[in-house]
């Protein structure tokens, strides 16, 4: 089986890439050769956001890669601080400004930030639309929105969002959430997929890392495209970073993908906030 990435067809007639880089938590000084590294690697889907900072990095190691635009597929987020309508738009120009690029393949709403905002992520959902309909955002998304706040979507605006980029891993499957987007059509995306490292000494892990011949983190990212999940791991390590890449020419067998599934902790798994009450706001 070749080593080569799918892509997955989104509700809007795009595609993406379902294994990324993601560059959360790496220093905008770290940025660049990360990203450089995993393109190099063969990556061709970078993930950022308005809050990590480094927008212009990741800008900056496409342009210097030597590869058309085009071949990479470049997402990036809004800033809880921008949900307004009129300082959506002109985060977004910044967006666009930052990584000196006329268009973005994926733009979503970090947060739903329902205790702020008078819980009005809906204006924030349609502005997001003005940016597809202007071809400066071929789709747009969202990021940890619950069940609740998706139905609210579908009930208050017309277009549904592309992705929903959600915490997915061994401990906190968030199944109800990845069920309702596979409903209605709306991929899911996996960040923390490896729950910060914590899965890698799980013993189970472990285990099917020796039965496989594989690593840990090759194991659980391979569990996460098999369940259908877009997947990016974040690593400033060369070596790391390649390993992350090779994950397509294996499989897991369905009683190995249940024994990883099993390893669900509910809420008590979760590593990053809960969208029904996070409300921070970058100063």
């Amino acid at each position: 089986m070749p080593n080569t990435v799918p892509t997955i067809s989104l509700n809007d007639g795009n595609s993406i890439p379902q294994l990324g880089f993601g560059v959360f938590q790496i220093e905008p000084k770290d940025t660049a050769e990360a990203v450089a590294t995993a393109l190099r690697a063969d990556y061709r889907h970078i993930d950022t956001a308005q809050m990590y900072g480094n927008e212009a990095e990741v800008g900056q190691a496409i342009r210097t890669s030597g590869l058309d635009r085009r071949e990479v597929f470049v997402t990036s987020k809004l800033s809880n601080a921008f949900h307004r309508p009129d300082d959506a738009r002109k985060a977004f120009e910044s967006t666009l400004s930052a990584l000196k690029m006329d268009y973005i393949d994926l733009f979503l709403i970090h947060w739903p930030l329902p205790t702020l905002y008078d819980g009005d992520f809906v204006s924030t959902w349609k502005t997001l639309q003005e940016f597809q309909r202007d071809g400066r955002a071929r789709s747009v998304g969202v990021s940890n929105f619950q069940v609740a706040h998706l139905e609210r979507l579908a009930d208050e605006a017309e277009v549904v969002p592309a992705v929903n980029q959600i915490e997915v891993h061994p401990y906190f499957g968030n199944e109800q959430v990845r069920d309702y987007g596979r409903e209605h059509n709306i991929v899911t995306e996996a960040w923390s997929p490896i729950a910060q490292g914590k899965v890698l000494t799980d013993p189970t892990i472990v285990d099917i890392a020796e039965l496989v011949g594989r690593t840990p983190a090759q194991v659980v990212l391979r569990w996460h495209v098999q369940r259908g999940d877009v997947v990016f791991p974040k690593s400033t390590t060369p070596a790391r970073i390649e390993e992350n890449f090779q994950i397509f020419d294996f499989t897991l067998d369905d009683a190995t993908i249940e024994r990883i599934t099993s390893l669900d902790r509910g809420a008590a798994g979760r590593q990053g906030g809960d969208p029904d009450t996070f409300d921070y706001l970058p100063s």
